[in-house]
């Protein structure tokens, strides 16, 4: 979903388009400019030295990263030891970004994305209940057996918010303006919308940690 598409009547319906170039990557490898982007400067890493990582730019509100998300966690369920992988919220507004990004961290900092990270999206996607307010995310969590109070106090807290001044600092060093992005190793992105379908997306991913590993 590109931050330009983004309206009041739109949001959660409007997104990256299907049916981009892609069949390079099936007859000869990923093309730069084409499947993926080469940072013209380096984005932080967290991942310890040796390994790989591999950040997701994501939003609740986006029918494509609700779409990506199974096979996206069927290939992170698959990921060699020397590989990183986690998942950053966007904001390219305050709301209903912000209140998305504390949703995803308080549920990251409580240990529960596993579980209930799956049910935002289809809440939001299957269900119809946006969950773009405080009071929303509140009732979703309690109907889910999480300690509503205990849930709203990491929501509001000072770690997620310094989670989420942190999360947007890192997507303006990965030029991010569309998700679901995929950034490797801090030096490349690639998404959907670059290369046309799930399948392709990640065949570039898998491309790109091999070239971060040789430090191409």
């Amino acid at each position: 979903m590109n931050r330009r598409e983004f309206s009041i009547h739109t949001l959660g319906a409007l997104g990256l388009s299907a049916g981009l170039p892609g069949l390079a990557v099936a007859q000869g490898g990923p093309v730069e400019g084409t499947h993926y982007v080469r940072l013209p400067q380096a984005a932080p890493v967290s991942a310890p030295a040796g390994k790989v990582e591999v950040v997701e730019f994501f939003w609740y509100g986006c029918n494509h990263c609700y779409n990506f998300e199974p096979s996206l966690a069927a290939w992170a369920e698959k990921l060699p030891a020397d590989v990183v992988f986690r998942r950053v919220p966007v904001a390219f507004r305050e709301n209903p970004f912000g209140n998305h990004q504390r949703l995803f961290y308080a549920l990251e900092a409580m240990g529960l994305v596993s579980s209930l990270h799956p049910k935002v999206f289809r809440a939001i996607h299957a269900e119809g209940q946006p969950l773009d307010k405080p009071e929303a995310i509140a009732a979703f969590v309690a109907r889910h057996g999480v300690d509503q109070a205990k849930f709203m106090a990491m929501f509001n807290s000072f770690a997620v918010q310094t989670k989420c001044k942190q999360a947007r600092s890192l997507a303006e060093a990965y030029k991010i303006d569309g998700v679901p992005t995929l950034g490797i190793a801090g030096r490349y992105f690639t998404s959907v919308s670059l290369n046309g379908n799930h399948e392709r997306t990640l065949a570039t991913t898998n491309f790109l940690i091999n070239a971060a590993r040789k430090g191409r």
